[in-house]
């Protein structure tokens, strides 16, 4: 096969990490995102501010880290995208690998518009153009939000802010995996931790600051009696460590043979969680200052989402001094935290479109600016934005990747039976060893949390509706949206493979030994017909192919 018709199927042609602290930066990178700054801070105050740590850390070791590592060892186990590792598992399921690229798809439209205001708030802390009311500002002057419902009125300051940024994502998601994802991570991420160190330091010396911390770090031991605080706790770790919707599959699956995976997942779980803490202490030192010069208390400012980032902190940028470099600052932080969280997630979905349909990484990266470029236009850049987005938000991350990760723990445990092959396959490649405590977490504990989270949000959302949407609306939105993502990932794993994707043995690909007394060979039925099935160039099964002599040619 020649170089310029490489299969991304093929691990012998798979594009690679560089090295371990490569696959490490990019792993943190796509786990600290918007989530981090704008969600952690308000949940942990409202959920037993100090106390809540023990649940939190409880949960990043009993559910977010033991997650992680499924996803590590089934995308370096079976060397593809989600689709592809799936596939190799067990041919029927393909379709919850395509499920998980579903949720990315959903995820990138409305994410890439919330990284779109924050470079234009990135420009607008400059003259400090939201005024005396950042609330009005943002919801009548900039995205000019109308009514829930859905119409094509452009907002054009959103408009072009979104159309340069899949411009700039397509370009980076072409450059691939080292070039591309990479770098970007190995630049970028090193800048957001200088930045955001730089704007805690600053938000500790203003007045009121103490007072701020004192409220999120005062335990209220009492809340640890009330299951929705562990729920809570769980639901922060598993949303922010971006696990069980493909990206850290994908990722790892582009990792050397030989790869130190388990340490890397604890260092990528530490760090994403060392990030959420620094960015509470930053965001609460903040409100604390603003609550002081406005006489009011911490409770009564926004301090979770959109109002957090885009009304509360134009107002305290507006109140401090030096405020204008501050605000560039903290929106220089929030667009590189998410914009190094889009590249993974579209790295999922390019990873699957190179391997199902043969295209090359340009071409994905075309299909996919243009493709999402377009969707996320239609849907999130005009003036019914902000409300699509918020029901979006709430459906596909509270249901939609809730059930992918819970069908991805039960199906390995309890239907394939896979998980003993998958942990003696992270215990030959790893310097830490994982005991039968990791088969109890992803088997029992991480998909019962997850279930009861499920099963609460669903009951809330047909009893008590959300945010006072209209009923139509959200079955629009929410519900509908999440019947087309399950339907079109159903659809999509009966498509015709334009690549050899079952030319791969697992067995032969990695040391026997790495899969300790158990075998995932493939059944010979199936060996069999794609052995007849097979070109003379994919003759190869899980071993890197030979070149092609020119007489042969």
């Amino acid at each position: 096969m020649s170089a310029s018709h490489k299969s991304p199927t093929v691990p012998g042609e798979r594009e690679r990490w560089s090295g371990q602290f490569g696959f490490i930066v990019s792993a943190v990178g796509s786990a600290i995102g918007l989530g981090n700054i704008w969600r952690f801070p308000g949940v942990a105050y409202t959920n037993g501010g100090g106390a809540f740590m023990i649940p939190y850390v409880i949960a990043l070791l009993t559910a977010g880290i033991p997650i992680l590592l499924l996803d590590y060892s089934i995308g370096h186990r079976y060397q593809g995208s989600a689709p592809t590792a799936f596939h190799r598992m067990k041919r029927w399921m393909e379709s919850l690998g395509w499920l998980q690229v579903m949720i990315c798809v959903v995820i990138t439209c409305y994410y890439a518009v919330i990284l779109a205001w924050a470079g234009r708030y990135f420009f607008f802390s400059w003259t400090k153009a939201w005024g005396d009311d950042p609330a009005s500002f943002l919801t009548d002057h900039y995205l000019k939000v109308s009514d829930p419902g859905f119409n094509m009125d452009i907002v054009p300051g959103v408009f072009w802010a979104l159309v340069a940024l899949w411009i700039a994502v397509s370009v980076v998601m072409a450059l691939g995996i080292e070039k591309g994802l990479e770098r970007l991570n190995k630049i970028f991420i090193p800048i957001l931790i200088a930045i955001f160190v730089a704007l805690v330091l600053r938000a500790l010396f203003l007045n009121g600051a103490m007072d701020g911390l004192n409220s999120l770090f005062q335990p209220n031991w009492a809340a640890l009696k009330n299951p929705n605080v562990w729920v809570a706790a769980y639901g922060q770790i598993f949303f922010s460590l971006s696990v069980g919707f493909g990206i850290m599959l994908t990722y790892a699956s582009y990792m050397k043979p030989k790869s130190n995976m388990v340490p890397t997942a604890f260092v990528t779980g530490f760090a994403n969680s060392s990030f959420e803490l620094l960015a509470g202490i930053g965001v609460f030192a903040t409100l604390g200052f603003m609550a002081s010069a406005q006489g009011v208390s911490i409770s009564d400012l926004g301090f979770k989402g959109v109002s957090l980032a885009f009304i509360t902190f134009p107002t305290v940028i507006s109140m401090m001094p030096g405020g204008a470099l501050f605000g560039l600052l903290f929106f220089a932080s929030l667009f590189i935290a998410g914009f190094t969280s889009l590249v993974s997630l579209l790295q999922v979905i390019s990873a699957a479109l190179q391997e199902k349909f043969a295209l090359g990484r340009r071409l994905a990266a075309v299909v996919m600016g243009g493709g999402l470029g377009l969707t996320s236009v239609i849907f999130f850049s005009t003036t019914n934005g902000l409300n699509a987005l918020d029901v979006v938000d709430k459906f596909i991350n509270e249901i939609g990747v809730v059930s992918a990760a819970v069908l991805e723990c039960v199906l390995t445990v309890y239907v394939v039976k896979r998980l003993g092959l998958l942990r003696s396959h992270l215990n030959y490649n790893s310097t830490i060893r994982l005991g039968r405590w990791w088969d109890v977490t992803v088997g029992l504990v991480s998909p019962t949390v997850l279930v009861v989270t499920a099963v609460l949000v669903v009951i809330g959302l047909f009893r008590d509706g959300y945010e006072g949407y209209p009923t139509q609306f959200l079955y629009m939105y929410g519900w509908l949206m999440i019947v087309l993502v399950a339907l079109i990932s159903v659809a999509l794993s009966f498509a015709r493979w334009r690549t050899p994707v079952d030319d791969f043995n697992a067995m032969q690909f990695h040391s026997p030994a790495a899969a300790g007394i158990y075998d995932d060979s493939p059944d010979p039925a199936r060996e069999r017909k794609t052995s007849d099935e097979r070109t003379p160039s994919h003759t190869w099964i899980g071993r890197k192919p030979q070149p092609v002599s020119e007489k042969e040619n």
